[in-house]
């Protein structure tokens, strides 16, 4: 088990949130603008992997920003880390995302009148949660293998196109559930999700995985898709 308590080495911008002080990893494109994105993080907290996520994003573009949602706490082990998604209040979470979002509107980076989120795990249930708390203001979001320690808020808000990514043989995000997450979706929203499904269990993307899912072929495909999708819907 490997937990940091202190000041995570990631955080290097901090915003307001109703809950007090947010911290986050702000990572900007060459050309020193784009559109905002949100990335939100696994149950493992802001770690490598996420910063290189980011890293990533922006390398094709964007201005992305990961949110620090554990306030500098991480770990590779899956007892801490469902311990620290326990302890995590949903609302304090949705709290500080919004301040994420008020945070890239403002930012003179961003070049979209809306931002996008994507998030893993944890994170990927967070997104629909945003979305479905901020309305317009997101103008994508994307989902992978999105769970929720609790039932998801209503989604009669939710506006934002939406694009999700989920393993087949993923034990925390089942192909049954995902079915019926997509139908309550749209029956309360009227948007219809793009599901996609990979023959992969769950974190399939991650490849700092620690339950060792990590499908690289099937991750390539996603990210691709969620690049084009981003693209499109954030101008």
């Amino acid at each position: 088990m490997r937990v940091v308590s202190d000041t995570n080495p990631h955080q290097n911008v901090t915003f307001p949130s109703t809950s007090g002080t947010a911290h986050g990893y702000l990572a900007v494109p060459e050309s020193g603008s784009g559109p905002g994105l949100i990335v939100i993080q696994e149950w493992w907290g802001l770690t490598d992997h996420i910063a290189d996520v980011t890293n990533r994003f922006a390398a094709k573009g964007f201005v992305a920003l990961a949110p620090d949602l554990y306030g500098g706490k991480t770990t590779h082990d899956a007892d801490e880390a469902g311990k620290l998604m326990g302890e995590l209040p949903v609302d304090q979470a949705a709290t500080d995302l919004a301040g994420a979002v008020d945070f890239l509107l403002a930012h003179d980076a961003v070049t979209s009148s809306t931002v996008g989120a994507v998030g893993f795990c944890m994170g990927g249930g967070f997104v629909l949660v945003l979305a479905a708390q901020q309305g317009d203001r997101i103008g994508a979001a994307v989902p992978f293998y999105g769970v929720l320690k609790e039932e998801f808020p209503s989604f009669a808000n939710l506006t934002a196109p939406l694009q999700g990514h989920f393993g087949e043989t993923d034990q925390m995000a089942d192909p049954a559930s995902v079915a019926a997450l997509a139908e309550r979706i749209e029956s309360e929203s009227g948007v219809t999700p793009q599901f996609f499904t990979y023959p992969a269990g769950h974190a399939f993307f991650n490849d700092e995985n620690h339950m060792g899912t990590y499908d690289k072929a099937q991750g390539e495909i996603a990210w691709n898709r969620t690049l084009e999708f981003l693209r499109a819907n954030l101008r």
